[in-house]
């Protein structure tokens, strides 16, 4: 439930798909997590998306208008959420959100967001008809 302060964008947008926490590991020389860290976590998130529509493999073919909104600090439990937007013959467009539940103050902040297109493949790495949505 919202509250009076928070609106519709102040709520991420999609399924939660990947939850983990941002390690000292991942970050750059000024200590914020390296933005690739963040697009690669986005990237895993997008492909368990397409792979449960899919029903098999699949493959990320294009990440159009990613934005960086806010830095992902150490300790920030980042939120990764999905949502299918368009679905083709053999491939699909995913929304993608990342949001930043911060680590000491526990508020939650959208750090970025995208779109993820990935195509349905067959174990020989050829593009392949969507299976019908169940």
């Amino acid at each position: 439930m919202m509250s009076t302060v928070e609106s519709a964008q102040d709520q991420p947008h999609g399924e939660l798909t990947v939850r983990l926490v941002a390690m000292p590991s991942d970050t750059n020389a000024n200590g914020d997590i390296f933005g690739g860290w963040v697009l690669s976590q986005m990237d895993l998130a997008c492909g368990i998306a397409a792979s449960e529509r899919a029903q098999g493999r699949v493959a990320t073919i294009a990440v159009e208008a990613m934005t960086f909104i806010r830095p992902v600090k150490v300790g920030d439990v980042l939120c990764v959420y999905t949502s299918l937007d368009r679905v083709g013959r053999t491939s699909m467009k995913i929304h993608v959100e990342a949001w930043a539940r911060r680590f000491h103050t526990h508020e939650r902040e959208k750090v970025t967001d995208a779109h993820f297109t990935f195509v349905a493949i067959d174990e020989n790495g050829r593009s392949r008809a969507l299976p019908p949505e169940r």
